[in-house]
């Protein structure tokens, strides 16, 4: 296959949602319908209960929620598919916000019962933000929900988007028949019984016909035709330039947990979705059909193999050709590195690839090089712009907890903070150390890590923090930042990355200090260079 070909085929999107609304087992079904997995993690008995394959980390099965992104790739029907599944709690909204850098379109999942939710609110400002392609998928139609059209009209005012339904269903919730397929003009009909097998559609390009009485009952098949024909009035058809520019939604209505209206949405999503796209560098806009190799680290993942103790970093590639055992820059260090065994990735599963083509994610064993926001490239100085980092709004001491372990506790924090994870502050005056955090919940995830990965047992004690911003003294050896540096000591730190902290108690704070010593720039961002 051609590098053209390769590129045509691939197709990378993320999957958000707000917490439950069936995010997961979106993703199950999907890998499911590409012949990935042979079953679906949601089907439980008694004898062995299994966990999604995405939500690979044992915090994740104990909690049933996602709390790190993971990648899955598969092909289907010639097709090359990236999905990054994200956490959807808020906590950890910082993880998906980065991993929206390294997405070409998503998918929004809506809870037909609770219809849009905040987190859903904020993940698809920044889609908008970026002008990111999105279809929307409205889950859980086999249960008691809102009606379709105010759904509808509930995404275009809460989200700001402009929909287009390409299927409509029939019923909802214990009165749920089907759904009719607009895009590909077929009527999919609702078997409850049947949970874990693929429904085939049954062709239908007039809605009209009496046939359609004798399957779905009179009453069903009026009220359908009624709520089409209103449904092409109100709502735009759906044109593919539209949405890829970002304009126009289309939406798909389903039960992921039945398999039911995923492969609609399967089969719809690898016609119309974007291939690699191109992505602005600091200093020009690099396309993904560019000979030369580029890349940037939106991830890092500390023990994806506890046994083995390896760290990965996540590179989404974004032109060129990735080759296994090639010399590449790494443009932060100024090095040239080549890696030996560059992984693909299925869940936790890993295989080596010899060759990556834009839109794929590669995943590079590291020994501490790789930060998040990290650029390689086959030689050209540039750097990937956008990849967020947010100032802390948690603040907590860490405590050894068992002194035997000390050398285990400063590996593990040491590499779940290259991770992105939370942030870690040392205090110039006593070196105690100060977790930050976005969310509130990621202190347990760190103190369950490095436990169960570590071996490692860290206690916490509270920190009346407001926020931490990164200090920029116009000189620093002039007066007035040595006073600054004198009055505040005691709420002074270093980052992980040896810059100067400071650790304010209130936005009032902020602002008087801001007042009194002006040369002293206050940053909330540590990328301010």
């Amino acid at each position: 296959m051609t590098f053209t070909e390769e590129l045509n085929r691939r197709r990378t999107f993320g999957i958000i949602s707000h917490p439950d609304a069936g995010k997961t087992t979106l993703t199950e079904k999907l890998l499911l319908f590409g012949g990935a997995i042979n079953e679906a993690g949601a089907v439980k008995n008694n004898k062995i209960k299994k966990g999604a394959t995405s939500d690979f980390m044992e915090i994740e099965r104990q909690r049933g929620i996602s709390v790190a992104t993971s990648v899955l790739a598969f092909e289907y029907k010639g097709v090359k598919i990236n999905i990054l599944d994200t956490p959807g709690h808020k906590d950890f909204a910082e993880d998906t916000f980065r991993t929206l850098t390294a997405v070409d379109s998503v998918i929004v999942v809506i809870d037909v019962a609770k219809g849009v939710e905040e987190q859903t609110e904020k993940l698809v400002k920044v889609c908008r933000m970026r002008k990111i392609p999105i279809i929307v998928f409205i889950n859980k139609l086999d249960r008691e929900g809102k009606d379709a059209f105010d759904l509808l009209d509930e995404v275009e005012q809460k989200l700001g988007l402009t929909v287009t339904p390409l299927s409509f269903p029939i019923g909802m919730g214990y009165d749920f028949k089907g759904i009719y397929n607009i895009w590909e003009k077929k009527l999919n009909l609702f078997d409850g019984d049947v949970k874990q097998t693929i429904s085939e559609g049954v062709e239908f390009t007039d809605i009209n016909n009496p046939e359609l009485d004798k399957i779905v009952g009179e009453k069903h098949a009026n009220n359908l035709r009624e709520e089409l024909e209103l449904a092409m009035e109100v709502y735009p058809k759906f044109d593919k330039e539209t949405y890829l520019k970002g304009d126009l939604q289309p939406v798909f209505f389903g039960s992921a947990l039945n398999n039911f209206g995923v492969k609609e949405l399967l089969d719809c999503f690898i016609e119309i979705a974007p291939t690699p796209q191109a992505k602005m560098a600091d200093n020009r806009l690099i396309a993904s059909n560019e000979d030369k190799m580029t890349g940037f680290v939106f991830k890092i993942h500390a023990n994806m193999d506890p046994k083995h103790r390896d760290r990965l970093a996540f590179v989404k590639i974004v032109s060129g050709i990735f080759k296994r055992n090639t010399n590449y820059l790494h443009v932060r260090l100024n090095k040239k590195m080549k890696f030996s065994s560059p992984n693909a990735f299925f869940a936790e599963k890993k295989e080596i690839v010899n060759e990556s083509y834009p839109g794929d994610i590669v995943g590079l064993h590291d020994t501490g090089n790789f930060k998040i926001g990290d650029t390689l490239t086959e030689g050209e100085i540039i750097n990937f712009k956008g990849i967020p980092s947010f100032s802390p709004e948690h603040f907590r001491y860490i405590n050894n907890a068992d002194p035997m372990k000390s050398k285990q506790l400063a590996k593990g924090i040491d590499q779940l903070m290259d991770e992105g994870v939370a942030q870690l502050f040392i205090l110039n005056l006593n070196g105690r150390k100060v977790i930050g955090t976005v969310g509130a919940l990621q202190f347990e995830v760190i103190q369950y890590r490095l436990e169960h990965e570590y071996g490692a047992k860290c206690s916490y004690e509270n920190l009346n923090m407001h926020k931490v911003c990164w200090v920029e003294p116009e000189d620093a050896k002039n007066n007035e930042f040595k006073d600054f540096s004198r009055v505040k000591q005691r709420y002074l730190a270093k980052d992980k990355d040896g810059q100067l902290v400071f650790l304010a108690d209130s936005d009032f704070t902020i602002q008087m200090t801001q007042s009194k010593y002006p040369s002293v720039k206050l940053h909330f961002t540590s990328e301010f260079s």
